[in-house]
């Protein structure tokens, strides 16, 4: 597999060698071919986006940055085997580190999922209220991934990705091969179970993300 250019989860500076402006089904049928300049530009395209995505699933800065290289890793392989959803990489991409995660969580023995997003905050401030920042946001995160855990699978897979991967209700329909009124219904109920979860974890957590039309 090429290695990658930059490290995901993080932005990099364009380059000017990059390939001309193409949709990634164009892409990805030239790395198929064994071009590496149009597989990096799919890296270059999606990484951050993986990385977020894993980030969001396992709450863990090293764990995404692993399933991101091994995400890309899978596409490598499969590239002559996949067909994109609506031309476009990420909902295959999403859909794979998801199965990592899943099967990375059943090996230690500690599964479970996530449901937020925790915004970061560009302005420059003391390095210690940022790491104090931090770890607030990591405990409310293990708060919502254990909220998440109780959902039933196929809610679970809708609102990761609807909600957390911000895939549209009818891409999540065409990665589940379910009717796209079936996605809108299993993330309907999911927002009203992780409402009330929430609120019998006592923590004080802000439920109205998780009110309809957010």
């Amino acid at each position: 597999m090429p290695r990658p250019e930059t490290r995901a989860g993080h932005g990099g500076d364009a380059d000017p060698e990059a390939l001309p402006l193409s949709d990634d089904q164009t892409l990805w049928e030239q790395a198929a071919r064994g071009d590496r300049a149009a597989y990096g530009e799919l890296y270059r395209r999606h990484a951050e986006a993986v990385w977020n995505y894993a980030y969001r699933l396992t709450g863990s800065w090293a764990t995404a940055e692993d399933l991101t290289s091994s995400t890309f890793l899978t596409a490598w392989q499969k590239l002559s085997d996949m067909t994109l959803v609506n031309s476009s990489a990420r909902p295959w991409l999403f859909t794979v580190a998801s199965n990592l995660a899943r099967h990375e969580y059943r090996r230690l023995g500690r599964f479970s999922r996530l449901l937020t997003r925790i915004p970061l905050n560009d302005t420059t401030r003391d390095h210690a209220d940022d790491v104090a920042d931090q770890v607030d946001a990591d405990h409310r995160l293990r708060t919502v991934l254990d909220a998440v855990s109780k959902l039933p699978k196929g809610e679970r897979q809708a609102v990761e990705l609807c909600l957390l991967g911000e895939l549209s209700t009818a891409e999540a329909a065409e990665v589940m091969r379910i009717a796209e009124v079936s996605v809108r219904a299993r993330i309907s109920r999911a927002r009203a179970k992780l409402r009330g979860f929430l609120r019998d974890t006592g923590t004080g957590i802000e439920t109205t993300a998780f009110e309809e039309g957010r």
